[in-house]
């Protein structure tokens, strides 16, 4: 089986239910809102939900890609930086569990974290993110004998804040012989670092992902399937998606719509992240164009039915059992 190599955020989710909005309005985070926050605050957060019951589950854009693929039977890695505390620690044995060959460098710097913050009736979801020592990644960190040896090596958008870093982890990668797939992470990223991104997407990336308004943002297209076709002119796989009315998929002139897989949502965290791992477990199989966005979207719609970024085993079970008739189809 071909082997894959992530890079990323190493992020912890904790994820608390708030009894009131005492902590949101103490912290001064508005409900309904993403902000970033320094150590001082994040650590305070942190003291602050420890008594309400948190869940944690090791995340990260990039992490949660790998994770899915080692659980589909790849050979998987993944590169990323935390602290020397209990969440660092949380994370290596998370990915540990799912025999994932990490390089976990350590930083004197608290671990990453995204803290979500569930209130009111709605159950709407209120998010302090603090990076940590994850920001503390630099190229000078990247071993190229960690490359060598992987088919495949996937990279997170949000890493562009170090633009040397990806710089240095993608000359790596296409050195060791790589297939180079990016996820663009976000609009704001896509935006603020767009002919950077310009850049390495036509040198390096041979795969990439985005959403909507990612890829209006990348190419300045409002409809999505002239975006894709932009996309994949300068990458060897481009994939556009549109949320719950699915995506869409193009390799030259070959171009799919590609439906949602039946789902009961619950919560839209992680889809894009887990569609990136079936898509790419998919074409490390050899399987059409098609068939690697129709894999994708299985896994992704096992992920919108729980809450976080983690399918429980019951769910996994129905994913894989469905990936392997789809599979059979296509070679009958």
């Amino acid at each position: 089986m071909k082997s894959i190599l992530g890079i990323g955020n190493a992020l912890t989710d904790i994820l608390a239910i708030l009894p009131d909005d005492s902590l949101l309005n103490t912290y001064h985070l508005p409900k309904g809102s993403m902000q970033h926050v320094d150590m001082e605050t994040g650590d305070g957060i942190w003291t602050a939900l420890k008594p309400l019951g948190v869940k944690y589950v090791a995340g990260g854009s990039a992490a949660n890609t790998i994770s899915c693929t080692a659980i589909l039977g790849m050979p998987s890695g993944f590169i990323g930086k935390v602290g020397d505390d209990e969440l660092g620690h949380l994370f290596k044995s998370d990915q540990e569990q799912y025999g994932i060959k990490t390089r976990l460098l350590k930083s004197t710097h608290s671990s990453g974290r995204s803290m979500v913050f569930v209130s009111g009736g709605n159950a709407e979801r209120t998010f302090a993110v603090y990076l940590g020592a994850a920001l503390d990644l630099v190229p000078e960190d990247l071993d190229p004998a960690w490359f060598e040896g992987y088919d495949y090596f996937h990279i997170e958008g949000y890493l562009v804040q170090n633009q040397d870093l990806v710089r240095r982890a993608v000359e790596l990668a296409r050195s060791a012989g790589c297939i180079i797939s990016l996820d663009l992470a976000s609009y704001n990223v896509v935006e603020s670092n767009l002919a950077f991104l310009h850049d390495i997407v036509e040198k390096y990336v041979d795969i990439v992902f985005a959403n909507e308004s990612e890829a209006r943002a990348f190419t300045g297209l409002r409809d999505p399937v002239e975006a894709l076709a932009e996309l994949a002119a300068l990458s060897r796989i481009a994939v556009v998606k549109v949320g719950k009315d699915g995506s869409w998929v193009r390799s030259g002139e070959e171009v799919h719509f590609i439906h949602t897989w039946p789902a009961d949502p619950v919560d839209a965290t992680g889809a894009g992240d887990t569609y990136a791992a079936g898509f790419l477990f998919a074409d490390a199989l050899g399987l059409p164009l098609k068939a690697c966005g129709e894999l994708g979207s299985i896994i992704a719609a096992k992920v919108v039915e729980v809450i976080g970024t983690k399918i429980d085993i019951p769910r996994w079970k129905a994913a894989k059992e469905q990936m392997r008739e789809l599979i059979a189809s296509y070679s009958r």
